[in-house]
């Protein structure tokens, strides 16, 4: 589980990246609309990781039901990481904070559902 753990947050690291390269490119070679780059950027950085984490963090073949797991995973992120940021502002914290909390919550809990439930 510690090989799993660190290939995950590896790819974590470049898919994220992989966003940003994404997004500022659409910005500056596509339309300068964020939202819209950043949409693109989430779908292109979504597939990436689930090609990478599926073939080399979690040893497993490319398959729908791995797809599909993975989305609703991604999916349960993204909301919990609206969630998170949304519990800090009510709190009263700086939006960094929130970010931060964001951070240290969506891949711990990507992980383990992952782990544990999309490639089980």
């Amino acid at each position: 589980m510690i090989q799993r753990g660190f290939r995950f947050a590896v790819t974590g690291l470049f898919v994220t990246a992989l966003h940003a390269l994404v997004a500022v490119l659409f910005i500056n070679f596509v339309v300068a609309h964020p939202p819209l780059a950043n949409g693109v950027a989430f779908a292109v950085a979504t597939v990436v990781s689930y090609v990478i984490n599926t073939t080399w963090s979690f040893s497993a073949r490319l398959h729908g039901r791995t797809l599909l797991r993975f989305l609703l995973v991604s999916a349960g992120g993204f909301l919990l990481a609206m969630f998170v940021a949304w519990v800090a502002q009510m709190a009263g914290l700086h939006y960094l904070l929130g970010i931060g909390a964001v951070a240290l919550t969506i891949p711990a809990f990507t992980f383990v559902l992952h782990n544990f439930w999309t490639y089980r």
